[in-house]
């Protein structure tokens, strides 16, 4: 599998790309999985063969990703079972621009207000600058996360890797790392919420619908897709905040 494309495809954590290699680069975005509460102290990881699709790099890349992890306790490796995260605290790391906790600090009315302004127009810049090559990623996305069935945890990821993909096709990285952070806003309820019944199958209905617009390179459909998408995580987000608690 060719690796090239994963290393202009991801955020700049702080630091030079063109120093990183694939496997550092996969470790950059499992650690950012674990900061973000996508992936939570004591969960198993999915296997090799699902992360290196989900994140087009090869078995291989995946497996000394997680060994670099293991080594700093962020990932419990133990033979004959899955890998583990461990019990680490990653919240103060920089995602993009800021940290999970930052995001976090701001109200939900203030947030969804921001992705509606900024992130309509990141997607409709995306829908006329896609290519052909960034398109095939996110129909193999879809298919990953057909596959994943009611698994909030492996829809999630899937879900990341699918934002990331759209946003950096908007030729800003700056705009993209910005919402890219916006993205990451109440995980912890967010993963919750695609727990319930029906969800993962309706944000699934919006990517195809998403994909679709994108594939036309209709700018108007996108924002329309994008802005129900949106639509529908605040209102889930809510209903979680409504109720007191994340878990």
């Amino acid at each position: 599998m060719d690796e090239s494309p994963i290393l202009t495809q991801v955020p700049n954590v702080g630091r030079s790309l063109a120093r990183q290699t694939a496997r550092d680069v996969i470790a950059e975005k499992l650690m950012v999985l674990i900061a973000t509460n996508m992936l939570r102290p004591g969960d198993e990881l999915p296997g090799e063969r699902e992360l290196a699709n989900v994140l087009h790099v090869s078995r291989e890349t995946v497996r000394g990703a997680i060994q670099m992890l293991a080594a700093q306790g962020i990932i419990e490796v133990s033979h004959g079972s899955r890998s583990r995260v461990g019990k680490v605290d990653l919240s103060h790391i920089t995602v993009t621009i800021a940290s999970p906790n930052a995001i976090d600090s701001y109200d939900l009315e203030s947030v969804h207000a921001a992705r509606l302004h900024i992130e309509l127009k990141v997607v409709g810049d995306a829908a006329e600058r896609i290519d052909a090559e960034t398109l095939k990623k996110l129909q193999d996305l879809i298919e990953a996360q057909r596959l994943g069935g009611d698994d909030a945890m492996r829809f999630l990821i899937c879900d990341r890797e699918f934002h990331v993909a759209i946003y950096r096709a908007c030729g800003n990285p700056l705009l993209a790392d910005f919402v890219t952070d916006l993205y990451t806003y109440m995980m912890d309820y967010r993963r919750n919420a695609m727990s319930q019944p029906g969800a993962i199958k309706a944000s699934y209905a919006d990517h195809v619908a998403i994909v679709e617009a994108l594939e036309r390179h209709d700018r108007d459909a996108v924002i329309a897709a994008f802005r129900h998408h949106l639509t529908r995580i605040y209102e889930t987000t809510r209903a979680l905040l409504s109720a007191g608690s994340p878990a």
